[in-house]
């Protein structure tokens, strides 16, 4: 199964009669939960409820905004009150007969009159259609979504590999020092220890104590959990599916390896100067993957 990213837009636009038609969009972006927002004309409370369902039997993380713009066909929606012209007009004629008046009266006038003209509405009608025609719009649509959401995390998934490359060299770069790490800090902890000692000291017992700081500062253990934690890394991308928090969890991990290994060999020198390089290049790195992994789904 592959992953997917959090980021995402689809669009579908459909029509339920000649004169009544819409657009339904939804956006995603990146959240820690699933994240419903919707904008839809009133009257559409059960419409509402009903994809709030179908959304989250679809979807895991992620703030998504749903928007319904309708679209009406004016001409044939037009008319006029025929009660208030009809009253209008008798009233004109009225009017005029008492007053011993002449003269026709002007429809353009009397059209524009408060209340002359109005809008046809078909209501619940209407209502009924575009709730029926959403609901059967949604199944491709949220293909359509996930669609692209799993394109996006493909192109995650090529970005977060190369930056698992990256930290495995960096980490098998430190590997490599190791040894020549180890020596220079026994001998420059034995000179220390050797100068503070004074003219009398038991030199085996020096030994072994320098042996027991040595042996705390060896980062050969951080570096078996990094290497542990880039292979089951790489083993959850494989897998696919919704790995985003676990990945996240991993870089924390991953963080907390790299910094143990620097607090351990710093102010060594020497080669200890390019084992913190390293270090430092591998906190980089698992930052770069943090960033791309918050998107994942």
């Amino acid at each position: 199964m592959p992953i997917s990213s959090m980021t995402g837009f689809a669009r579908i636009q459909a029509r339920v009669h000649d004169q009544l038609g819409y657009t339904l969009t939804l956006k995603s972006v990146n959240h820690r939960f699933l994240d419903l927002q919707f904008r839809l004309p009133p009257g559409l409370d059960e419409l509402e409820m009903q994809l709030r369902k179908m959304l989250k039997e679809n979807l895991v993380r992620g703030h998504i905004e749903v928007a319904l713009s309708i679209d009406r066909g004016m001409q044939a929606r037009a008319g006029y009150n025929r009660e208030l012209v009809g009253a209008y007009l008798a009233a004109f004629v009225a009017a005029r007969e008492e007053n011993r008046l002449t003269g026709e009266p002007d429809l353009n006038a009397i059209l524009r009159l408060p209340g002359a003209l109005q809008t046809e509405h078909r209501g619940e009608e209407d209502q009924a259609g575009i709730t029926a025609s959403v609901l059967q719009q949604v199944a491709p649509l949220l293909q359509q979504l996930k669609t692209m959401r799993a394109r996006e995390g493909e192109a995650l998934e090529t970005i977060l590999l190369d930056i698992l490359t990256r930290l495995a060299e960096a980490s098998s770069g430190v590997a490599e020092l190791v040894p020549e790490v180890e020596q220079r800090y026994q001998e420059r902890l034995t000179q220390r220890l050797l100068a503070a000692a004074g003219p009398e000291f038991n030199r085996q017992r020096l030994l072994e104590e320098v042996a027991v700081l040595v042996d705390r500062s060896d980062i050969s253990e951080e570096l078996t959990r990094m290497a542990t934690h880039i292979g089951h890394f790489r083993d959850l991308l494989d897998t696919g599916g919704e790995v985003g928090k676990k990945l996240d969890f991993l870089l924390q991990e991953m963080n907390r390896e790299a910094n143990t290994l620097l607090s351990k060999t710093g102010g060594i020198g020497g080669k200890g100067s390019r084992v913190t390089e390293l270090g430092l290049a591998m906190k980089t790195e698992i930052e770069k993957a943090r960033e791309q992994v918050q998107n994942l789904e």
